[in-house]
């Protein structure tokens, strides 16, 4: 098969999907905008809160997971495989389950990218947005809810604090046109992840070790 166009025609290929439905909800539809009195609150707005809803329900869900005993069981296998099988845990089946766990929410939020867009393709998912949700990951603090929270939050601000601070310097007149605004960002979020790895390797905002408490501030 050929990128599920051939010999079978299910996702058209390298051209996408197009014309995909607005997200409707009990008969609501975000496609269009909501009418209340006279104030009207356009699509974007809507989907807007939709989407930040759903962020904290999937935050809520990531919590709960982590106390749970299937979380307990993946943080095993994480510190230590043959120990975590040695105490009974079914490694293979945990492993399929966080596979199948990240597959939802992936699946989720895709769908809802498709339906706010009204059209998908391969170039809507490049390798630069990769990277960012991996170093998003990296830089709060990998295994962290609220580690990575922060790490999603400074890597989608830094862009805009740099694009401010590029045109507020003039930074293309000073340096003749030779560095562009777009790669001096590219540059520097590049040098914050390796000074990252160098200083905190465990990210901004790491989760606690296993096993051990938090210090105890002594008295004077």
């Amino acid at each position: 098969m050929n990128n599920l166009e051939h010999p079978v025609n299910i996702t058209n290929g390298p051209r996408g999907l197009d014309r995909i439905d607005p997200m409707t909800l009990f008969g609501f539809s975000f496609g269009r905008p909501l009418d209340i009195g006279d104030f009207r609150i356009p699509s974007v707005t809507l989907y807007y809160w939709l989407f930040l809803l759903l962020v904290v329900v999937s935050v809520v869900i990531c919590h709960r997971l982590e106390l749970s005993r299937i979380g307990r069981a993946w943080m095993a296998i994480r510190e230590d495989e043959i120990a975590a099988k040695a105490m009974g845990i079914n490694v293979r089946n945990m492993k399929l389950l966080a596979f199948a766990m990240g597959a939802t929410f992936g699946g989720v939020a895709g769908a809802m990218f498709a339906a706010f867009q009204g059209f998908v393709s391969p170039e809507s998912f490049s390798l630069m947005e990769s990277i960012m949700i991996v170093a998003m990951v990296v830089l709060g603090g990998m295994g962290h809810i609220p580690g990575v929270i922060l790490g999603a939050v400074l890597l989608a601000a830094m862009p805009e604090v740099l694009r401010y601070v590029s045109t507020a310097i003039d930074l293309q007149n000073l340096t003749g046109g030779r560095i562009d605004p777009a790669i001096l960002r590219q540059l520097l979020i590049a040098l914050a992840m390796i000074g990252i790895m160098l200083l905190r390797p465990r990210g901004l905002w790491p989760p606690r070790e296993h096993g051990k408490a938090a210090p105890t501030p002594v008295a004077k």
